[in-house]
């Protein structure tokens, strides 16, 4: 356990400027997405409200979402999400798609909290986003940062190779490690997705009726 602890320790020492560009990368895409809500017209704001409060009326008049379908259409999102982050990794022109997907990840958390709390204010809206947006997040979040970096710490190993024309069967060892974190960060979003279905959106749907 504690050699396994060090390796890992080893491991972000060695790749902390990948690992610090990927958290900022993601930051980015939060910030710019709580730009784009400000950016919105009022139009636009009201249009996009208008569906948000109808889905908060169903939720009030009990109609809701299987919590199973829920949880099997989060895990499957994320699980296309990692699985795409994986086989970018296996390529060196996949590397700025893995920038991008990280990116746009972080602008629909930012678009989603700014334009909640922009539409039911500072304290309503930051409550809401805190029950409904936060709990899985703050475990998907590292994850998508993890296979992020991952993605590009591999791709940048197959470069180097490349060009250093090393022996190809170098590759087998660092290959079977990316699978197994991958693995583990799959079974790491299946924790968020149950968070999500059965935490997360039951919170939700209380806060919402004490609302409405």
């Amino acid at each position: 356990m504690y050699k396994n602890t060090f390796l890992v320790w080893e491991h972000i020492k060695q790749h902390a400027t990948i690992y610090l560009f990927m958290i900022i990368l993601f930051l980015t895409g939060i910030i710019f997405g709580a730009v784009i809500v400000n950016s919105m017209d009022f139009i636009q704001k009201q249009d996009l409200f208008f569906y948000l409060e109808r889905f908060f009326v169903q939720i009030t008049e009990g109609v809701s979402i299987e919590k199973k379908d829920i949880f099997w259409q989060s895990f499957i999102f994320h699980a296309k999400y990692l699985i795409l982050l994986f086989v970018l990794g296996l390529s060196v022109i996949g590397l700025p798609l893995v920038w991008i997907l990280l990116f746009v990840k972080g602008m629909v958390i930012g678009f989603s909290v700014g334009f909640i709390v922009n539409q039911l204010g500072l304290l309503e809206g930051l409550f809401l986003a805190s029950l409904s947006i936060a709990p899985q997040n703050i475990i998907i979040i590292p994850v998508y940062i993890t296979a992020g970096s991952l993605s590009m710490i591999f791709s940048l190993g197959l470069l180097n190779k490349l060009f250093s024309r090393r022996n190809n069967h170098q590759l087998l060892q660092p290959f079977i490690r990316y699978c197994i974190i991958f693995i583990l960060l799959l079974i790491l979003s299946l924790v968020a997705a149950f968070i999500e279905a059965y935490i997360a959106n039951k919170a939700m749907e209380e806060l919402i009726k004490s609302f409405y």
